[in-house]
């Protein structure tokens, strides 16, 4: 049962949204940097739930390669990465703009999106919770690339409707991730371009592949998408690498769904392709990954009868 809105709660939430944005804006970059570290210490802190799931995941994901102090201190980084990435969002507007996106954007592998964005036919970018993957649909819009981004929709209508202006304020649309499948199907029809994050736990009946060597369950929807459109993916990462506010999108795989056409378990391969070139990035900046949610809730059910 959908628990019940209360409109004046729902407004209030806005306006200390609306006003932590405006003031957001207003602060020097140094000053607001330093407000998410401590912010970020605070939540580590009294956040003992995320904290202890990430951690978990971290053994997992590397095992034996972190003492409980490295751990520690990656997990910290985490923190300290996202608030530091809603701060950052904020700035967007502000500070990236047509004439100066090199100062904030370096390309890699750009050869690869850019095929897919000026081919003339429907594309697919995948990339996951990584980085800042919203400077990627926010700087695409911005230099003329019409895309479409797939979002889970606020229960708050007042904060989905800001959320959702800000998003598409250099021209990116943003499709609801229940209810606008069929949309999609049509957009993909006349050759648009969609992203999506492919890293949520897909419940017990999505497709389980490998993920940092533990089953995952993960959406069919990119794949099947892919193969009925024939539409290549492009799986992109958006890591930090320098301040202030310096990012670099790229590239890491290209995947061609007529390569698959033949094969019985083609669903399943291009998964677990998109989903390794997800890991491999996150390999490489553990720090800037969302350790904290439960990526790993859902297991195959036999490994659940094992278990019991």
């Amino acid at each position: 049962m959908a628990k019940e809105r209360r409109p004046i709660v729902d407004y209030a939430v806005y306006l200390a949204v609306r006003l932590a944005v405006t003031l957001v804006q207003a602060v020097p970059q140094d000053i607001g940097r330093a407000f998410a570290r401590l912010m970020a210490r605070l939540a580590y802190r009294i956040d003992r739930r995320h904290r202890d799931v990430a951690k978990d995941n971290l053994r997992h994901a590397f095992p034996g390669r972190y003492s409980e102090a490295a751990l520690s201190r990656i997990v910290l980084g985490v923190y300290q990465h996202f608030l530091t990435l809603v701060i950052e969002i904020a700035w967007l507007p502000r500070k990236l703009h047509v004439d100066n996106w090199r100062r904030y954007i370096e390309l890699v592998g750009a050869d690869k999106t850019l095929t897919a964005l000026t081919s003339g036919r429907p594309a697919l970018i995948v990339t996951g919770h990584f980085g800042n993957w919203e400077m990627a649909g926010f700087a695409l819009g911005l230099l003329g690339f019409k895309t479409f981004a797939v979002a889970r929709v606020l229960d708050n209508p007042h904060l989905e409707r800001f959320l959702k202006q800000f998003r598409q304020k250099t021209g990116q649309k943003i499709l609801a991730k229940k209810g606008d499948f069929d949309h999609m199907q049509e957009l993909l029809a006349t050759g648009a371009v969609i992203a999506t994050l492919a890293d949520q736990d897909a419940g017990p009946r999505g497709q389980f592949v490998d993920y940092f060597g533990r089953p995952a369950s993960t959406f069919k929807s990119v794949a099947l998408l892919s193969i009925e459109y024939r539409v290549p993916i492009v799986v992109i990462g958006v890591p930090k690498v320098g301040e202030p506010m310096q990012y670099r999108i790229e590239a890491v795989d290209a995947i061609d769904p007529d390569e698959y056409a033949d094969r019985p378990d083609a669903i399943k391969a291009i998964t677990q392709r998109y989903t390794s070139a997800l890991e491999g990035i996150v390999r490489r900046y553990p720090e800037q990954y969302f350790w904290l949610h439960r990526r790993w809730k859902s297991q195959p059910p036999v490994r659940k009868a094992k278990a019991a």
